[in-house]
């Protein structure tokens, strides 16, 4: 390797190192696991941040689309009673995942272990939809908490969004234990200022008669003079609505590996902690928003979150206890995104392993994270962001099909295995997780009914594509597999051997290339050369014999400057080649440094690229390094 060449490596790696740190060996593995006050703000951040806008949503629909003014508020705490029965049902069921699959992977591994092939595969879909998208949603919640408090960062908000997305990004891809540490904090910092302002708020409220917001806007005044009767399906869509608080919860048992042994103990009482944190906070949220009325519609005429005119209720304006609730809000729903970030890499990881993804998000990056995984979660979060201009209320309707489709199918896979292994207590437990999964589907049957056409049929879309998609995945490397197994019968020899040098003129490195190639032994050695005229290939045939002249040369004209596709016209047209004959292609290649290799013409890359799906061919490159 040339000094050079050494140097430019040396460059990258140690920019690459500053950015996401020195590469860790696969035997450390067991001491970056996590230990559970940093898996809870990992694993659990993105549900506890629910708490921050499914309170919101509820009013939203409430208030705009069912038009029930004052209504709406006696409807919060019997919806929140719901999400918190749902949400013990489906904390039930996953605690017997993570104990029966210990190995992580969550409803995907649950139905292909129970329920096959496309039931996994829906369950996959749904839950690397449902990972991206908790992405998008946490990040533009943030944000929007931030502009609640500083309105004049409106006009900035997808450039926000999207910056927020790549520092998360490359936080993860120095490691989960890394990112969990930074991101510990923030999380708890919520939950204390979030249970602050739920016990002083019911406390003003029950003890110092704190009266509702005073609405005076000409919207506020629109929304609170709704007089229609809440139907069954706006109360259904409310409902499905508040149920996004449940966006997360199967992520502990998607990474029950990352934790410290042992793994399924740990991750029970990090579910369990988080069932309970999430369970009183939105209980609680939508308890003190009954009696205290925030208002919030869905075109933007109320900028301030809902959360944001209860802290600043709670606390009697915008004070240092306002700006602390909005801070921590910003910092969980930023940092929730961090849940998927721990999952999606994981999961796409092990349905690449079944062959269902390609096989690059399986592979480990320098820091035991799978890097491609996380790359690709950043992207797809992007675009998302880009696409519904960073506005929560408009990503929700995507959101709770499919989770709501990963709950069900785990619930249903989970169900036949009870009822096939027939363990300890099996009859209790295969009733409650039956009740759960005829629950969780009933719920997200309604998501899809009644946010249908708000959304919903995005994902109900997706998803079946991603099946194909998979499917289409696998149906090659099943072929690439099969094609590969060694026959029975013996392969015969290749008969043949030709070796063509490609020459643009007669320098040094054609000089070593004509060596290498004369160091293969062919049966056949000739050089060609793609020209633009007749003189111009007299002249190149008459330096070519007085530098080799044991070496034929070929001078093809091309009167379209096409030079790849005549490249690949005058192999197949060589004299006397076969099927069964190999032809080597000696390509010489100028390398400069990474600051000028741009500068010199790369058409030896398109070469190599179209005779790359030419049968028998190799192709190789004879570099010439330039200092």
């Amino acid at each position: 390797m040339s000094p050079k060449t050494k140097d430019n490596r040396t460059a990258i790696a140690r920019l690459k190192g500053v950015l996401i740190g020195k590469p860790i060996e696969t035997h450390l593995d067991a001491h970056h696991r996590l230990k559970k006050r940093v898996a809870l703000p990992v694993f659990a951040s993105d549900a506890i941040s629910s708490t921050a806008y499914a309170t919101e949503e509820i009013l939203i629909v409430f208030l705009t689309m069912a038009a029930i003014g004052l209504a709406a508020f006696d409807n919060l705490v019997p919806i929140a009673i719901m999400v918190v029965v749902l949400l013990a049902i489906v904390v039930n069921s996953y605690r017997q995942t993570i104990n029966a699959y210990p190995q992580g992977g969550g409803s995907y591994i649950v139905a292909k272990d129970n329920l096959g092939k496309y039931p996994s595969l829906v369950s996959g879909s749904a839950m690397l939809v449902d990972y991206i998208l908790t992405v998008a949603v946490s990040v533009s919640g943030g944000v929007a908490a931030i502009i609640s408090a500083f309105n004049g960062l409106a006009p900035y908000r997808v450039w926000l969004c999207v910056g927020f997305i790549f520092l998360i990004t490359l936080a993860n891809l120095r490691g989960v234990r890394e990112s969990g540490a930074l991101f510990a904090p923030p999380t708890y910092l919520y939950i204390v200022s979030l249970a602050a302002l739920i016990l002083i708020g019911l406390y003003r409220v029950y003890f110092q008669d704190l009266g509702p917001i005073a609405h005076t806007g000409e919207v506020e005044r629109e929304l609170l003079e709704g007089q229609k009767a809440l139907t069954l399906f706006y109360f259904l869509k409310a409902f499905s609505s508040g149920a996004v608080a449940l966006t997360g919860i199967e992520a502990v048992a998607d990474g029950v590996p990352a934790f410290e042994k042992p793994e399924p103990k740990n991750a029970n009482r990090t579910l369990l902690m988080m069932a309970v944190i999430l369970g009183s906070s939105f209980f609680g949220l939508s308890l003190l928003a009954k009696h205290l009325e925030p208002l919030k519609d869905d075109e933007g005429g109320i900028k301030d979150t809902v959360l944001a005119q209860l802290a600043e209720q709670v606390y009697g304006g915008r004070n240092i206890f306002f700006f602390i609730t909005q801070f921590a809000t910003f910092g969980i729903l930023i940092l929730a995104a961090n849940t998927a970030y721990a999952d999606f890499p994981r999961l796409s990881s092990v349905i690449a392993k079944d062959s269902f993804l390609p096989r690059q998000f399986a592979n480990r990056g320098d820091r035991l994270v799978f890097s491609n995984g996380v790359i690709f979660l950043g992207l797809a979060a992007s675009g998302l962001v880009i696409a519904f201009g960073g506005i929560v209320n408009a990503l929700i309707p995507l959101y709770a099909v499919g989770v709501f489709t990963g709950f069900t199918i785990s619930q249903t896979g989970m169900l036949v295995r009870l009822l096939r292994l027939r363990e300890k207590q099996w009859p209790i437990k295969a009733f409650f997780t039956g009740v759960g999964a005829l629950t969780t589907f009933a719920v997200a049957m309604a998501v899809v009914i009644v946010k249908f056409t708000d959304g919903a049929w995005i994902p109900a879309l997706v998803i079946p594509s991603m099946i194909f998609f998979f499917t289409g995945i696998n149906r090659h490397y099943v072929r690439v597999k099969q094609f590969l197994s060694v026959a029975d019968e013996v392969v015969p020899p290749f008969r043949t051997h030709f070796v063509v040098v490609l020459v643009g003129s007669v320098n040094a490195g054609v000089v070593q290339a004509v060596k290498y190639a004369q160091s293969l032994r062919p049966d056949r050695l000739l050089a060609l050369s793609v020209v633009g005229s007749d003189a111009e290939g007299a002249e190149l045939d008459r330096i070519w014999r007085e530098n080799f002249s044991d070496v034929e040369l070929i001078t093809p004209i091309d009167d379209f400057r096409n030079l790849t596709d005549k490249v690949l016209e005058e192999v197949e047209r060589l004299d006397g080649l076969q099927d069964d004959d190999i032809v080597t292609v000696v390509i010489p290649e100028f390398v400069t440094s990474l600051r000028s290799q741009w500068l010199h013409n790369q058409s030896a890359l398109a070469i190599k690229a179209r005779l790359l799906f030419r049968p028998n061919t190799v192709v190789t490159s004879i570099p010439i390094v330039i200092p």
